[in-house]
């Protein structure tokens, strides 16, 4: 049956298209078309899609997937203002916790604002209050130190260049060595920033503490001393303790190292500017600004990569999935013999490394390799046939050999699922007089989809982002001049990777990194988000 909110989706290109006619004219236009279109295909009664062809069907039921995806993303638009206004009302909260903490709080509490750990230290909790007490010297030392100067030189990431510069005194020309470094100077502020976002939270701690300590003397109980909060942490609160090393792993080893890289996007750090011999300044949005344009060499790379790479990442996921499926259920069909022998040898294709097949596969189809060699011999063809060498050819030529590296993983999958399926259901479907194509349709896709859902949003992202087949097989080629460090199958990542190792463009690279970041965290999280996995958890309970 069709789904109702299908006709809805005119509101929701709309939104996108008002939003984008902005910034992006020809984008919204297309997108209006697409309106238009997507309403003739899903104007229809429940009655007017039974009757239809199965083919026309499929076509509804993608036209209902990319409406599902344009109607999240203009709710996310939309729920942008509400998010925002929520964040703020929770650090208004936090303040108003804090002044009423504060109003109602002792002398010790009060105290404890200004001296961390006194509420803990004069109430008897010696080890508590000399750890906070401890860290707020620790961090007062550091400031005072370096790290007013670690925050401070992020005004102008430097101010004194390395090189040759007249001095006056001498009348002559100087060589100065010892210049600023705009990159050491980023990268010590920001961890500046992050020591005083830590400092804060003990801070709010400490405080805490106190107010608790105060209620808990209040009501005549004795306070736990510091044994009694290592038990504590090893018992009813283990879960902060196993969840302490995890979490600030991720905060000093990858959250630190991201907000660095997302920091120079919006520097002009490239090839002209090279620490520590040159330094580089804050531009704000210009990069954004060259990329998503259309009137320079980069953003006119930018449009025409982006395109390939959602086709790349919808063919690559979908036809695998598909003839995985496909492949599973002809292995997993009664009377099939030798199925244990047929997995193998898929299973051998994902035990060989990925890149020694796609370097195999590059030599396979190269233009004296053994496929061209052979259909030559064979007098099919009289020429070697451009498989890297013309754009189209080069493309599907990626797309085939994903197929045979990604269909095995996806069988092995589906394989598992299958042999789960009730029995029963297929009983009672024959019984009702089902054919085979009803059961696919009505019990084996709905119960393979439902679980795999996750796994394909999984691998349209990770195909987003496949840098080994497009760099092993291809390397980006063929090469044109219309693009800037591009070739014809590069995607976004390895454009990236390119501009980065090739030209040096460290700006540009960490600004297509934050919007590769925007494309698949929107499309994994609307999807998943409407899949009835997220829905209906336990619909095949």
């Amino acid at each position: 049956m069709l789904p109702e909110h299908l006709t809805q989706i005119d509101f929701s290109c709309i939104m996108i298209s008002g939003v984008l006619s902005e910034l992006l004219p020809q984008a919204a236009l297309k997108l209006h078309k697409a309106s238009i279109l997507l309403k003739e295909v899903t104007a229809m009664t429940s009655l007017d899609f039974y009757v239809l062809p199965w083919y026309k069907k499929i076509l509804v039921r993608i036209a209902e997937f990319f409406a599902a995806i344009g109607k999240g993303i203009a709710q996310f638009v939309i729920g942008l203002p509400g998010a925002v206004w929520r964040f703020i009302k929770a650090i208004g909260r936090g303040f108003a916790w804090l002044g009423s903490t504060f109003a109602h709080g002792d002398v010790l509490t009060k105290l404890s604002y200004i001296v961390m750990g006194a509420g803990s230290l004069f109430r008897g909790q010696i080890v508590k209050g000399l750890m906070f007490l401890a860290a707020e010297v620790a961090y007062i030392g550091f400031m005072i130190d370096s790290g007013f100067g670690f925050v401070a030189g992020l005004r102008n990431l430097g101010t004194v260049q390395r090189g040759w510069y007249f001095d006056e005194e001498l009348g002559i020309d100087v060589m100065r060595e010892n210049g600023d470094n705009s990159m050491l100077i980023l990268l010590y502020g920001i961890f500046a920033l992050f020591i005083t976002v830590t400092f804060i939270f003990l801070w709010a701690q400490n405080i805490k503490s106190a107010y608790s300590a105060q209620q808990i003397r209040k009501s005549g109980k004795k306070l736990p001393g510091f044994v009694d909060d290592i038990k504590s942490l090893l018992d009813e609160q283990f879960h902060k303790t196993l969840m302490f090393i995890p979490v600030a792993g991720v905060v000093v080893f990858t959250i630190v190292p991201l907000v660095y890289m997302i920091s120079l996007a919006f520097t002009n750090y490239d090839k002209d500017h090279q620490v520590p011999a040159n330094l580089f300044t804050w531009v704000g949005f210009d990069n954004f600004k060259v990329i998503l344009g259309s009137d320079s060499t980069i953003g006119s790379t930018f449009w025409p990569v982006l395109g390939w790479t959602l086709i790349w990442a919808v063919l690559a996921t979908f036809l695998n999935y598909i003839l995985g499926i496909i492949l599973a259920m002809l292995i997993n069909k009664k009377g099939v013999k030798f199925k244990a022998f047929y997995r193998t040898l898929f299973v051998l294709a994902i035990a060989v490394p990925q890149f020694v097949s796609l370097l195999v596969m590059k030599n396979v189809f190269a233009e004296a390799g053994p496929v061209n060699v052979l259909l030559q011999e064979l007098g099919w063809i009289t020429s070697p046939l451009p498989f890297f060498t013309d754009p189209m050819w080069a493309r599907v030529t990626v797309i085939v050999v994903d197929l045979w590296i990604g269909i095995p993983y996806t069988m092995l999958i589906v394989s598992g699922i299958l042999m789960n399926i009730p029995e029963d259901l297929y009983e009672a479907a024959r019984i009702d007089g089902a054919s085979p194509f009803i059961m696919f349709t009505k019990i084996t896709m709905p119960y393979v989809l439902f679980v795999t859902t996750p796994y394909l949003i999984t691998q349209l992202v990770g195909n987003i982002n496949n840098f080994n087949v497009i760099y092993f097989l291809t390397g980006g080629t063929p090469a044109t001049l219309d693009y800037y460090q591009a070739g014809k199958t590069d995607l976004l990542v390895t454009w990236l990777y390119k501009l980065t190792v090739n030209s040096r463009d460290y700006s540009y690279a960490a600004t297509i990194g934050i919007l590769v970041f925007i494309i698949c965290s929107l499309l994994s999280l609307i999807t998943f988000r409407r899949s009835a996995s997220y829905k209906n958890e336990e619909a095949f309970q």
